[in-house]
């Protein structure tokens, strides 16, 4: 760090905001992740002994990814050096590339690297990376909110370790308003602040695990709410809503969030909870991507209820439509009928079952030939070939049934559709048995 640098931190440590001056230095300060950077930890080891191998920290914001990022910076022996992917480029990666390797020549000590947003990086830009993080010039600290698995070169993955970590509860945030209210040096502790019981837990809550949105909001209240004749600053409910009038929603339609949201809204409707699901439906319908909610129940209407209830499909389909005619707000009721329906259906996955094994056979047994007499004989030369010879019409037989072959000698006698317990299926199992008592 260089004089301007180190100047612009102090000064930042004086007057920033109240999330940067708030920050943990060590992770003893550290609120969150216990089960990551807990006492004990692998990571928490890591850190200690300043062992640290290449690591990269995904999870939504204010979870706590850059500040472990600066813990490290202050515990570590190594030269820190940080990017941030949103500014910064493949020259200014070369550069950092070009001194680590000076420095490790010079000194012996190793450059660790934290690249904030790395997701943001193309992969010329992280591909640029590989040789100093392989060789062990440079160890990588990548943070993202988006799924590293999705956006980080598989090369950069598998030397580097992933750490996701989660929002911070309601506790957690609490705790971090009081240490706020109380701290002299970095918070508040100097305004003769007083925070109700009330709007710590409102703050805490509509901050939805954002740490740096709850102390954003705390320092707005503290800094705006007059002090009573008493010199006190009392920040009461009605003044910490209007510091944070609408709930942080962390939902990103494009990113990684939705599809957790859709495969919770999915699994809730399997699981026949309406309310989960009613739930799960108005945080899709907040995200505004219509058209994912919609493939979504045309999927669970044959997946998860198919055959149990044949005609959800339809009034599924019926539902979807009219919501994508009538647009939202109002799609939301003909979208909250469809997920109903869906959750306080009979469940069945024999169709999804039965096509899946059915498509894995493609790919792990010996298919063999179709058979012959099932083939097509109606063009010319196709009976030469023995096309269609010896196919039985089921029409021409009592109840539209005869038996005879229709899968590959390789597969036959295979099952793939296995009728369900549900009042339709036990009704299609007693049919096909019936037909085949006749044989």
């Amino acid at each position: 760090m260089d004089l301007f640098e180190y100047n612009r931190e102090q000064e930042m440590k004086e007057t920033g905001p109240l999330a940067y001056r708030m920050r943990p230095r060590s992770l003893e300060e550290f609120v969150g992740q216990e089960e990551i950077v807990g006492e004990g930890t692998l990571l928490y080891r890591a850190i200690k002994a300043d062992r640290l191998g290449s690591v990269i920290f995904y999870g939504p914001p204010g979870s706590g990814k850059t500040t472990l990022a600066r813990i490290i910076a202050n515990t570590t022996k190594s030269v820190f050096r940080q990017l941030n992917a949103v500014t910064s480029g493949k020259k200014d990666i070369e550069e950092v590339v070009k001194e680590a390797g000076d420095t490790l020549g010079m000194s012996g000590k190793r450059t660790i690297l934290f690249i904030d947003e790395i997701h943001r990086f193309n992969k010329a830009q992280q591909d640029a990376l590989l040789p100093a993080v392989e060789e062990g010039r440079i160890i990588l600290i990548g943070a993202t909110t988006e799924n590293p698995y999705f956006e980080v070169n598989g090369a950069l993955l598998s030397r580097s370790r992933v750490f996701e970590l989660k929002s911070l509860s309601e506790e957690h945030i609490r705790n971090l308003l009081r240490r706020a209210v109380k701290d002299r040096e970095r918070g508040l502790g100097n305004m003769n602040l007083e925070l109700t019981e009330e709007a710590e837990v409102f703050l805490a809550r509509m901050s939805a695990g954002d740490a740096r949105t709850a102390l954003t909001a705390l320092e707005l209240g503290a800094l705006t709410t007059p002090p009573r004749e008493s010199g006190v600053i009392r920040l009461d409910l009605a003044a910490a809503e209007q510091c944070i009038q609408k709930k942080a929603y962390a939902f990103d339609k494009n990113g990684d969030a939705h599809y957790d949201m859709l495969s919770c809204f999915q699994k809730s409707i399997r699981g026949s909870d309406p309310d989960a699901a009613l739930h799960y439906l108005a945080r899709l319908i907040k995200g505004g991507d219509l058209k994912s909610i919609v493939r979504r129940l045309l999927v669970i209407a044959s997946e998860d209820i198919g055959l149990a209830y044949p005609s959800a499909i339809s009034i599924v389909k019926a539902c979807t439509d009219a919501a994508l005619q009538v647009g939202l707000p109002e799609a939301q009721i003909n979208l909250a009928q469809a997920v109903i329906l869906l959750a306080t259906s009979p469940k069945s996955n024999s169709a999804a079952r039965g096509i899946g094994e059915a498509m894995k056979d493609l790919e792990n047994r010996e298919l063999g030939e179709i058979p012959a007499h099932l083939r097509d004989s109606h063009y010319a030369g196709a009976g030469k070939l023995g096309h269609g010879t010896g196919y039985q019409y089921p029409h021409d037989f009592p109840n539209h049934y005869v038996k005879q072959q229709y899968l590959p000698d390789a597969l036959a006698d295979t099952v793939y559709y296995h009728p369900g317990e549900n009042r339709s299926e036990r009704a299609i199992r007693q049919y096909m048995q019936d037909l085949k008592k006749e044989e």
